[in-house]
């Protein structure tokens, strides 16, 4: 498995060249475009890695799958869908309206990043605090480690220059579709999505979705395997934003992309697979990453159609 992972990621390290690294976040314009590396846990608890996957780096987005989760089990799939849908917008990750027609619930999911700002708003807890620490508290279980944080220099430059979320956040207010406190819900928002990881770290979280939500060779629950199929179906179908639909049909699994260059992949019953490469294609994916994904999903069979 080793050589294999060496390979393709020797083979698909030209596309690194075609991608550009995120610029509207400021700081995450310092990462290098061309690390790249991947790491593999099955789920019998095997670890197989390649190139530079113990470099750290911030979840983004990839923190929506875990807002879900955290939102599921606080509040149950009911009141969750009542508050956003499940449907694939079509629309870039961070657009106004996904519809022409007055925004509710049904027009947005929890990938993109007015859902995710919903989800936010849904985690239980006394404060604020008490809510991110229970949410940082889960991200760590679900990769791995303990230690888990926030890069506080990524936190700030999100905040100063989350004008596009700000709105995104007063909208939903204004629809009624969001409770609470706005910057308070923005601020976790930036916070989450600052926790620092690895390709390790998000290999672990895709192989806990692998394995309906058992810790890999532990076999510890974290989650009821009920919340694996809705959280890994929402990835198969809105997991990498509007380019969702060729993903399916290239790579074939459930999967969730940041634009700081992770890749969290996931093969049900098989592996959690992380990857890195900040260099991204237009619709904010990495792009080596999915080169990647498709040439390891050729080679394992990991399509589940």
């Amino acid at each position: 498995m080793e050589e294999l992972l060496e390979r393709l990621l020797e083979e698909c390290r030209c596309y690194i060249q075609e991608g550009h690294v995120a610029d509207y976040i400021p700081e995450l314009s310092k990462s290098d475009p061309d690390a790249f590396g991947i790491y593999i846990i099955n789920s019998d608890g095997r670890h197989t890695w390649a190139g530079d996957c113990r470099q750290s780096f911030t979840i983004q987005s990839i923190v929506k799958p875990i807002l879900l989760l955290q939102a599921l089990l606080d509040n149950g799939m009911e009141a969750v869908q009542r508050r956003v849908g499940m449907e694939a917008t079509g629309k870039p990750f961070d657009a106004i309206n996904s519809s022409d027609q007055a925004l509710d619930s049904g027009h947005i999911n929890p990938m993109v990043n007015m859902g995710a700002i919903v989800m936010c708003s849904l985690i239980k807890g006394g404060t604020y605090e008490e809510r991110f620490q229970r949410l940082l508290s889960l991200t760590g279980k679900l990769a791995g480690e303990e230690e888990i944080g926030v890069d506080e220099a990524v936190y700030l430059s999100e905040k100063a220059h989350g004008s596009r979320n700000r709105a995104l956040a007063y909208l939903l207010k204004s629809y009624g579709l969001l409770e609470g406190d706005v910057e308070e819900v923005l601020d976790c928002y930036f916070r989450a999505c600052s926790i620092r990881v690895s390709c390790k770290a998000l290999a672990h979280i895709g192989a806990v979705l692998a394995n309906r939500g058992r810790i890999p060779l532990t076999n510890e629950r974290i989650f009821p395997s009920a919340l694996a199929r809705y959280v890994n179906a929402i990835l198969m179908t809105c997991g990498m934003y509007d380019g969702s639909g060729e993903f399916a049909v290239r790579v074939g699994v459930p999967a969730k992309s940041g634009v700081a260059g992770g890749i969290m992949a996931v093969a049900p019953t098989r592996m959690g697979i992380g990857i890195y490469s900040p260099a991204l294609d237009e619709k904010g994916n990495s792009l080596a990453g999915i080169r990647l994904l498709e040439k390891l999903s050729q080679e394992l069979y990991l399509s589940i159609f």
